[in-house]
């Protein structure tokens, strides 16, 4: 009887540890992340999406901008891990945060900056400022 009151833990031994690539891990993060916001969760979604994470074997680590972001999502990690090693069949899976609060300068960008920028989204500018006649020097 004592027997049958335990509860069964399944032996790490069993878990799967299936190879996956940096690629197939951002999928399931962003989708992760989708379902999150989803649910409302903004915050939590954005902290996923700061930053792409990077892959070191089964390390996968997350650069944040500060303390309370790291704390945020250290709050919520049990989730996102769970999704992972389920979806990527690897229970070897670990995520490492850093904190780089290092202010970096933006360079401000002038009006040609931000065209040949938005030119590159979208070729088709190119033919609106044609055909209406429009300079970006006025």
């Amino acid at each position: 009887m004592e027997a049958s009151t335990k509860s069964y833990v399944k032996p790490t031994s069993v878990m799967p540890t299936e190879e996956f690539t940096e690629t197939e891990m951002l999928v399931e993060w962003n989708k992760y992340a989708q379902r999150l916001g989803d649910k409302g969760l903004k915050i939590m979604e954005s902290l996923l999406l700061i930053n792409d994470p990077t892959l070191d074997g089964t390390k996968i680590t997350l650069e944040l901008p500060n303390e309370g972001s790291k704390l945020d999502f250290e709050s919520q990690i049990n989730g996102l891990l769970g999704h992972l090693k389920g979806h990527l069949h690897n229970h070897d899976i670990t995520i490492h945060v850093n904190v780089n609060e290092a202010v970096e300068s933006k360079r401000s960008l002038n009006d040609q900056d931000r065209y040949n920028r938005l030119l590159e989204l979208n070729p088709n500018i190119e033919l609106l400022r044609n055909t209406f006649g429009l300079d970006l020097h006025t």
